[in-house]
């Protein structure tokens, strides 16, 4: 399958470039690689959809942005090219993300192996590193944990290695299902249920949730996480901006959740509350 190349004008900041990223993401872009000229992002043919883009560019928040050209990227393992450019994530001096190549680092508390095929989860964007930064204060030993939307499942490996009993990973992406095996095995855990799925494959009641996801998403299905929460279960949500927060607060103490922080990161938003 072929894949297309789309090279845009840089954005002018990192709030406008990760808000670009994340929502030519929603639209079926893979991969993403900033150079001199600007940000060229990566789709398969199957997935173009150029009037889609027209009209994310007409939005408010990217003025300034053009697309420049659209591309056929000659056949190659675009996977290899983005792996060259991927550097370990260090959250809080005890816990470094890395890819296989990287040699191991025992001078961290937790030093997780993640082979980053292009699924959500390396902890490379805000939202992943403000979620290790809340499971890192909280207690997990013996807990039930959900990984809602996992991605790469950093979050349910971190998880079990910080403590937690049975604990399973969701994600409605094929290619993030194949590659949490991967990762699991890679940190040497063989007990993350990793199920292929949305919301409506929950089952059994939880400790922790971790939902990773984005705005609409989280208000559409978090009467779904609360009723799989235990009473005094913590959830912990990310995958939205600050200004989303009021709405997220909402919803989630109409269902019964009490708010208890939140951390900011480049206008992204991690937030947690309590059943």
């Amino acid at each position: 399958m072929k894949t297309l190349e789309y090279s845009f004008t840089a954005p002018t900041s990192d709030i406008q470039h990760d808000m670009l990223t994340t929502m030519l993401g929603d639209l079926g872009f893979d991969s993403f690689m900033d150079d001199d000229m600007g940000l060229k992002a990566y789709c398969t043919e199957e997935n173009r959809d150029d009037q889609a883009v027209e009209e994310l560019l007409q939005m408010d928040a990217f003025q300034g942005i053009h697309l420049l050209a659209v591309e056929a990227m000659p056949d190659k393992d675009w996977n290899e090219v983005w792996e060259a450019s991927y550097q370990p994530v260090i959250v809080n001096e005890r816990c470094r993300v890395r890819a296989p190549f990287h040699e191991p680092d025992p001078s961290f508390q937790y030093d997780l192996v993640i082979e980053p095929k292009m699924s959500f989860g390396t902890a490379n964007h805000e939202t992943t590193s403000q979620i290790i930064t809340l499971m890192l204060m909280t207690d997990f030993k013996d807990k039930e944990v959900l990984d809602m939307g996992s991605g790469t499942a950093v979050l349910a490996i971190l998880a079990k290695k910080l403590g937690a009993a049975r604990t399973v990973a969701i994600d409605n992406d094929e290619w993030a299902y194949r590659n949490a095996f991967t990762n699991v095995a890679l940190n040497g855990i063989d007990d993350i249920e990793i199920v292929l799925g949305d919301a409506s494959a929950i089952q059994g009641a939880f400790d922790v949730v971790l939902a990773n996801i984005n705005r609409n998403i989280l208000l559409r299905d978090m009467h779904c996480y609360v009723e799989a929460m235990k009473p005094q279960g913590r959830i912990f949500f990310s995958g939205f901006y600050a200004e989303d927060l009021p709405s997220i607060k909402a919803e989630a103490e109409r269902l019964g959740l009490r708010y208890e922080l939140h951390l900011v990161k480049n206008n992204w938003v991690a937030a947690e509350f309590v059943k």
